[in-house]
């Protein structure tokens, strides 16, 4: 069987290779250069549910790469404008500096705008190995988890908090991050389900405690991760007083939260027994991640 590592790897260069393509296939311009810039380097966690998520419900490889890739778009476009100065201000993502910083705020926008539509027109396509309806099905709900209902939902609590007269709740954080982090996560792992039009349930159930723990992890870099691995800006949650789940747990009951939704993360995949080992293995990266 194929390690983790090595299946997120080969994940990451198919996904940004296909992203990457999509980008090149735009007109010229500083926008489609700043696209491509942003969109280098990470993890690509993302696609890489997208891709397991397909190949566990039968898809030929291939199948899943434009969905892969839209799902990417969205994540880098949410970065490029959390980066700017009316958001979290930073001048460094992934080690290098942000698009506001190398080109200018406009640009910067217009890039965010950019990569969102074209997460959308990657999906559309017509793909001879997907129904008509699956490809609705996986727009709409995308459009659902990236929204008002989603992903800047949940950014949009995140500003309000930083000038809210009493910090969050466990609760309210939670929600919050379920909606900022969670949606795009539980969306990438239920992609390939959608794509057969099969049952959700239990890869969204995986996917709710993996974001979950995912956000813990972050929250637990930015208080003891190093600042080199981490390719950011770090203590600025403390920096800023804001409540979060180490504010909220201590660093240890944050550790010790994260390791319970791993394993929550774990038993929810026992309907795909052993073929679901690399997504086991995905939920233990997330917390061991140094970036």
């Amino acid at each position: 069987m194929s390690g983790f590592p090595e299946a997120l790897a080969r994940a990451a260069a198919t996904v940004e290779a296909r992203l990457q393509a999509g980008i090149a296939a735009l007109p010229a311009s500083s926008v489609r250069d700043a696209m491509a810039y942003a969109a280098r380097g990470g993890k690509k966690l993302r696609g890489f549910l997208v891709l397991e998520s397909a190949r566990l419900h039968g898809l030929a490889p291939g199948t899943a790469e434009r969905s892969a890739a839209a799902i990417e778009a969205i994540h880098v476009y949410s970065l490029v404008h959390d980066d700017l100065p009316a958001m979290d201000d930073d001048d460094l993502r992934r080690g290098q500096p942000t698009v506001h910083v190398k080109w200018d705020e406009a640009t910067a926008i217009l890039v965010g705008d950019a990569l969102q539509s074209l997460a959308f027109n990657l999906i559309a396509v017509p793909d001879a190995a997907l129904t008509p309806e699956a490809r609705l099905d996986l727009i709409a709900s995308l459009a659902q988890a990236a929204g008002g209902a989603g992903m800047v939902l949940g950014q949009a609590l995140d500003i309000a908090a930083q000038s809210a007269a009493c910090p969050l709740t466990l609760e309210q954080i939670t929600a919050l991050q379920a909606a900022k982090t969670g949606a795009l996560i539980e969306w990438a792992a239920c992609a390939g389900a959608r794509m057969v039009q099969a049952d959700t349930a239990p890869l969204a159930a995986y996917a709710g405690a993996l974001g979950r723990a995912f956000q813990i992890a972050d929250d637990i870099l930015d208080v003891e991760g190093d600042a080199a691995l981490a390719g950011k800006r770090l203590h600025k949650d403390a920096e800023a007083g804001k409540a979060t789940f180490v504010s909220l747990l201590g660093l240890e009951g944050a550790k010790a939260r994260a390791r319970d939704l791993v394993a929550e993360a774990e038993a929810a995949l026992a309907p795909y027994g052993s073929e679901a080992h690399l997504l086991r293995e995905a939920a233990q990266f997330v917390i061991a991640r140094r970036n």
